[in-house]
């Protein structure tokens, strides 16, 4: 007799073992999906203001290469992008590849940003402007930023800085 009830009572605890129900699954997945909805913007801001922070950073190292490298070759004066860029085949730095910067950066794009740097004219050649751009405004970054021989980064929320840096239209940061 006593076997009968054991048999019996392990369907019983069996039949409840079973597995998640479809309802509970479906739960489950909504619950996810609504943590999902909140944590993904925030996510997506928070690379933006990486980004930018990093675009920052980079045109400060700018601001001190071109001066670096006026400094060093007065002769030439300020530099373009590439001329600041790294010693290629572990050769002594030169005035065609200061090794000023990274390759990264010296590539043009780094972090969601482009990057250009314009000389002025002259021999040598006397001022220099730079501006980094997001590559996809409004995923990689919002801003648009800007400096020139001052020193002063600056920034303009709606359009690209390009050659207005001098003009006074753009926020210092």
């Amino acid at each position: 007799m006593k076997k009968h009830k054991a048999k019996k009572h392990s369907k019983k605890h069996a039949k409840r073992s079973r597995g998640f129900s479809l309802i509970e699954l479906l739960i489950v997945v909504a619950i996810i999906l609504i943590i999902a909805a909140i944590a993904i913007p925030n996510l997506l801001r928070s690379r933006i203001a990486a980004n930018e922070a990093s675009a920052v950073g980079s045109l400060r190292t700018l601001n001190t290469a071109e001066v670096t490298y006026n400094t060093t070759y007065p002769t030439v004066g300020f530099a373009s992008l590439a001329a600041l860029g790294p010693v290629t085949g572990g050769g002594s730095p030169t005035s065609a590849a200061a090794g000023l910067i990274d390759a990264n950066l010296a590539s043009g794009t780094k972090s969601g940003y482009t990057f250009t740097v314009t000389p002025g004219g002259g021999t040598p050649v006397t001022s220099y402007e730079t501006a980094g751009a997001p590559v996809t405004p409004g995923t990689t970054g919002q801003r648009y930023f800007c400096s020139d021989g001052s020193g002063v980064i600056q920034f303009n929320a709606s359009a690209a800085t390009g050659a207005t840096c001098a003009s006074g239209s753009n926020t210092p940061i």
